[in-house]
């Protein structure tokens, strides 16, 4: 399966990885948003536990939202080994491959740019950071391990060197005016470091979740997610044994973090190492799942709708910010919507997603894939 196949035939791909990367694009252009106005409009009991995951823990914690973010980072680990071991094992030299996944991530910091809206307000103070420069870096620098490294334990020796070495700057390492291990808005070292040496302004005031020192720690995330691709990718493994690794290694994962915690704290916002654990684990088992109803059972009747968005993800994730669906369905729901009363929210953010949706069904249809 080549890399050109994997983005020009929608058919030839995985297709649990596809869903899984649909399913969490889908949170993100309204899906959160629907869930948290339905149940504002019917006040249901049963509903809101479900809507307070729809927004970030305030600091420490996690909230499902919380996971959207490193899931699509560890799903595009996953499809490191599709689109580059292939090409290794059939004589494609590294450079070639390195100068691929060099642009990729140009392309993406260049893209966080637009995002961001330096097209719009110029680049004077412009944020720098982004998620999508994050997703680019984070992909550049698994690729490079997954390139140069000569066997899986390599690549897990660095993924132990990445967490090592965030933990030890994170609990270790002394701040100015704070001390050491103080993970806080204001004294936490990844504080310290984007505000001497990262660009523009700061998300977050005085640091940046998607910052220079989040961007190394989220890495790992990605990396995992490469280690889950080697085991789907592999041959010699039968789809069963696929499945008991993929669930294993979630679980020892969630376990690690979830014994980590009480003294080092999850903090999605600088990307704690108990965080980055947590998130990998919970997404190796949503991956074992889709692998194993999709994938091995076959069940996946269900999965277009999904598919749709998870093959062009980066797309609508740019489209949005460009496109005002928002307004779209306004203008032609409104009729609709305004006498609707506390309902009018939710047909608005109705037609928002079939809108987006359609749009992204009629480039899916044409085959037009946003190549990266």
């Amino acid at each position: 399966m080549t890399e050109e196949s994997i983005r020009t035939n929608p058919d030839q791909r995985l297709k649990s990885l596809d869903t899984l990367r649909g399913f969490d694009m889908f949170w993100i252009i309204g899906g959160e948003a629907f869930l948290v106005l339905l149940t504002k409009a019917t006040n249901w009991n049963w509903l809101k536990p479900f809507a307070a995951q729809m927004h970030h823990s305030h600091w420490v914690g996690f909230h499902f939202y919380d996971l959207i973010f490193p899931l699509f980072m560890f799903i595009s680990g996953v499809a490191i080994p599709f689109a580059i071991t292939g090409k290794l094992q059939r004589g494609v030299s590294k450079s070639i491959l390195t100068r691929k996944v060099f642009r990729r991530m140009i392309l993406l910091v260049i893209f966080g740019f637009i995002y961001n809206g330096a097209l719009r307000d110029g680049f004077s103070d412009m944020r720098a950071a982004s998620v999508l420069a994050q997703i680019g870096l984070a992909y550049f620098f698994t690729a490079l391990i997954v390139i140069y490294s000569k066997n899986v334990r390599t690549r897990i020796i660095w993924l132990a060197g990445i967490l090592a070495v965030i933990a030890i700057l994170q609990l270790l390492v002394p701040v100015a005016g704070f001390g050491p291990g103080v993970l806080t808005a204001e004294g936490s070292i990844n504080s310290w470091i984007d505000q001497h040496f990262l660009p523009g302004h700061l998300y977050g005031g005085t640091y940046d979740p998607e910052g220079l020192l989040c961007i190394v720690s989220a890495t790992s995330v990605t990396l995992l997610g490469s280690l889950a691709g080697y085991i789907l990718r592999n041959k010699e493994i039968t789809p069963q044994k696929k499945t008991n690794w993929l669930l294993i290694s979630g679980v020892v994962l969630v376990i690690i973090a979830l014994i980590l915690s009480p003294v080092y704290p999850i903090i999605k916002k600088v990307w704690t190492v108990p965080f980055n654990l947590l998130t990998a684990g919970i997404s190796f088992l949503l991956i074992t799942l889709f692998y194993y109803v999709i994938d091995v059972k076959g069940w996946n009747n269900w999965t277009l709708f999904f598919r749709v968005i998870g093959l062009n993800s980066i797309t609508i994730y740019l489209g949005r910010r460009i496109i005002d669906f928002n307004h779209m369905s306004e203008f032609l729901l409104g009729w609709l919507s305004k006498p609707a009363g506390v309902y009018g929210p939710v047909i608005i953010i109705i037609g928002v997603l079939i809108a987006e949706w359609y749009f992204l069904y009629y480039l899916y249809k044409n085959k037009i894939f946003l190549r990266v």
